[in-house]
This record gives structure tokens, C-alpha cells and sequence, in this order.
């Protein structure tokens, strides 16, 4: 007996200075993980971050942000608010909440699994809320029955019980909201992003076969204010069509399994050949260095597009390379070629050089945008709606579904449930219902 008592004690001396096994500290911190201020802590840090990520316009460049925030934007990229949704701190979250929610769930699915019996034994030994005579008691049991309550006899007693799943309403209220979290997870990171630039006209075709065309781009409507809008149409693979869609920066289009952002924007060169010989005419839209010619020798080095000059007294010219809109008097830096001889060459939109048997026309610049393309595949999208009809179902159930017991023996009966209000209008109905002749 001594030799047990000691074992007992070195048993529970090893259990207390376990730092996982009958730890208080583990126990409060097992505690706090599950309770609901840490899930409303983390919701809430969520949503702030979640409101700056729509506020910021994310995954832009460093030189954009130079601009468009001058003072702030070297916090915005330290902090990564320029990417806030991949950010090791917002999946943090995520992963946490998601814990939080996962051990919610087993402890009230737990709870509701040994709540059925509990109740039903605490019925059989409550006393009787109302007694009743023979014709009330014949009455309150046809109405339970026709109310299609489950019956069970234990001895002398009968007891009804209906809507014994909403138990279960705020269990699967929690399991959606898990699941919510864990899609919209799958629906952020799993997306497959490219980045592709398409002038006005033209089309860009995914390798699932989707056509994404650009029927137009501006960077400044008609009051001069920077807007960047593109108007563009999307062809499924199946046929299905978007029509034309206006998509703007934070407003983009959404269609099939493809989401179509207006990402950044660009201007190309616009040069019309026409070949004096034969006639023919031809414009070409240039975004890189090109060598126009026929024989390979003698023709137009293209090299870029700038939005404007400036000239000091002298007369030496200094090319503007950069510009927050629409260029406002472009300039074209080129190079003639003729026979060997390289000239270098700013000219402006409507003037024309002529090199041998070809005339080059400078037109006004094309501006074209930079389209961010993201699909996500649609089993996502399916699962998110179930999720979100599993929240709704769960909802009804608890609010709108609540459990009730009603026990009924040989003198009276006793009403049980989280909310029994409208099971006890039924007995007090039938209480001073007259019996009909």
C-alpha cells in the first residue's frame, strides 16, 4: 500500500511538472485559443486588414507607389500593404481563426452529443408544469401527435420531443463559417494570375481557349482627369459571351472562371508606311525597337515614343521619358538609314519622311492597357455557395428551429427546451379548449 501511495505521488509530481500534460498554463492557453473574445480579436484584425487591402490598390510596382503615396509609400512596402492578402501575418490569421473556429466546432458538437440524453433524464425528474384533467391530457397528446412529435414511453410517463436536430444549429453555423474561411482561402490562393498587355483591336487567348479582346483603352476621359478604362469582351471556350464590359482600376470584370483586372497601362508608337511603288499602305503599332525596311538596308530604326520635349536657349532638346497621363505632345526618336548613313531624328505626329521608295507617316500614339488575368477554377466558386447555404441553414435551424421536450403522465405535464414559449401556448390551448360535443 505504501509502495502504491509513492508510485501516486511520483506520478502526479512528473504530471505537474510536465509542460504539456495537466499544465494549468497549457489549460488557459488551450482555453483562450478556443473562446470567443480570440475569435472576435481575430475577425477583427481580418476585416482592418481586409479594408486596407481594398483601400491600397495591390501587387503594383515600387515606382507606382513612389507616386501615388510620396511620403508613405516606403512603410506600405516595409509593412507589405502593398500585397496585404499574401502577407505571412494575414495568413497567420487565417490559420489561426481557422483553429479557433475547428475547436469551437468539436467542443459544441461534443456538448450537443450528450445534451439529447441529459435533457430527457432531467424531464423525467422535473415536477409537472400543469396538471390536467382526463380530456385535457387525451387532448394535449392528440395534438403532439398530429404535431408529428417523436414519442417514447418511459414507465408511466410519455415524452415528445421535436426538433431535435436544431441542437445542431449552432454546430453547423460554426462548421460553415470554417468552411467559409477555408474556401475563401482556396479562392485567394489558388487562382492562377498572368499579366498580359493588348493594344486596342486586338485579342489575348488563354490556353484553355478564352479570348479576352480590347475594344478600346483610355487613360483620361474627356475632362482630363486620369480614369484608365478599358473596354473589353470575353469568349468562353464553350461560346458563352460577356459582351463589352467596362473594367476600371479596383472595378474589374468577372466572368465565367476568369476575373479581368485593369492592371497598368502603356503607349506604343503608331507609324503608317506606304510603299510609293505598288501603292500599298500599311499602319504599324510599335512597342519595341524595330527596322522597317524593304531591302534590309536602307529604311527606319524605330526606337520610342516620348510624351513630350523641352528646349533650352540654346536649342539643345532634353526628351521627358515619363508622365502621369496621356502624352501631351509625343515626340518620336528615330533613325534613318540610308545608304549607310544613320541620321538621328525627332519627329512629330502628321509630319512624314520619305527614305527611298517608302514614306513614313507619324501618327498619334496608341494607348494600350496592362490587363491582370486571374482564373480560379469553379469547383471553388461551388463549394463557397454551399458554404454559404450551409451558413444559411444553419441560421434557420437555431433561430427559427429550437428543441423542445414535453412530458406528459397520468396527472399533468412539464415543458423543456431553449426556447419553449410556443409549445406552452400549445398546452395552455389545449387546457381551455371545451371539448366539442
Amino acid at each position: 500500500m505504501k509502495g502504491e501511495t509513492q508510485r501516486k505521488q511520483e506520478t502526479d509530481c512528473h504530471r505537474s511538472q510536465s509542460p504539456f500534460f495537466g499544465s494549468e498554463d497549457m489549460k488557459k492557453v488551450y482555453s483562450f485559443l478556443r473562446s470567443m473574445r480570440f475569435g472576435l480579436i481575430l475577425l477583427g484584425l481580418i476585416a482592418l486588414l481586409s479594408v486596407a487591402g481594398t483601400l491600397i490598390p495591390q501587387g503594383q510596382e515600387l515606382g507606382w507607389y513612389a507616386q501615388r503615396y510620396p511620403t508613405l509609400h516606403g512603410a506600405l512596402m516595409a509593412l507589405g500593404l502593398h500585397d496585404v492578402f499574401h502577407s505571412w501575418y494575414f495568413q497567420t490569421l487565417l490559420v489561426l481563426l481557422a483553429l479557433n473556429l475547428t475547436l469551437c466546432s468539436l467542443i459544441r458538437i461534443r456538448r450537443v452529443a450528450a445534451a439529447g440524453a441529459g435533457e430527457r433524464e432531467a424531464m423525467l425528474r422535473r415536477a409537472n408544469d400543469y396538471t390536467l384533467d382526463e380530456r385535457q391530457r387525451e387532448r394535449l397528446l392528440a395534438r403532439l401527435r398530429a404535431m408529428r412529435c417523436r414519442e417514447e414511453t418511459f414507465g408511466g410517463a410519455t415524452v415528445f420531443s421535436k426538433n431535435g436536430f436544431g441542437r445542431y444549429g449552432s454546430f453547423i453555423t460554426h462548421l460553415s463559417i470554417l468552411l467559409t474561411l477555408l474556401f475563401g482561402a482556396l479562392a485567394l490562393y489558388l487562382p492562377r494570375t498572368v499579366d498580359r498587355s493588348c493594344l486596342p483591336g486586338e485579342s489575348v487567348r488563354m490556353d484553355d481557349g478564352t479570348t479576352i479582346a480590347v475594344e478600346s483603352f483610355r487613360i483620361e476621359n474627356g475632362e482630363g482627369r486620369l480614369d484608365f478604362t478599358s473596354e473589353i469582351a470575353v469568349t468562353l471556350p464553350d461560346g458563352r459571351e460577356s459582351g463589352l464590359r467596362t473594367i476600371r482600376v479596383n472595378h474589374p470584370l468577372a466572368f465565367g472562371e476568369w476575373k479581368i483586372y485593369q492592371q497598368t497601362y502603356a503607349t506604343a508608337g503608331a507609324i503608317t508606311v506606304k510603299n510609293l511603288d505598288n501603292g500599298g499602305e500599311d499602319t504599324l503599332t510599335l512597342t519595341d525597337l524595330v527596322f522597317l525596311s524593304l531591302d534590309g538596308k536602307s529604311g527606319l530604326w524605330y526606337q520610342a515614343v516620348y510624351p513630350d520635349l523641352l528646349r533650352d536657349p540654346s536649342g539643345n532638346v532634353t526628351l521627358i521619358t515619363n508622365t502621369a497621363g496621356s502624352y501631351p505632345n509625343p515626340v518620336y526618336q528615330v533613325e534613318t538609314v540610308s545608304d549607310g548613313v544613320f541620321t538621328p531624328v525627332l519627329a512629330f505626329p502628321g509630319e512624314e519622311l520619305q527614305i527611298g521608295e517608302l514614306v513614313f507617316r507619324f501618327e498619334k500614339p496608341v494607348e494600350y492597357p496592362g490587363l491582370r488575368i486571374k482564373h480560379t477554377p469553379g469547383i471553388v466558386n461551388i463549394l463557397l455557395c454551399a458554404a454559404f447555404l450551409l451558413m444559411t441553414a444553419g441560421l434557420y435551424i437555431t433561430f427559427f428551429c429550437p428543441p423542445v421536450l414535453v412530458r406528459v403522465d397520468g396527472e399533468g405535464c412539464v415543458v423543456a427546451g431553449p426556447k419553449p414559449e410556443g409549445m406552452r401556448l400549445e398546452v395552455r390551448a389545449c387546457m381551455q379548449e371545451e371539448e366539442t360535443t
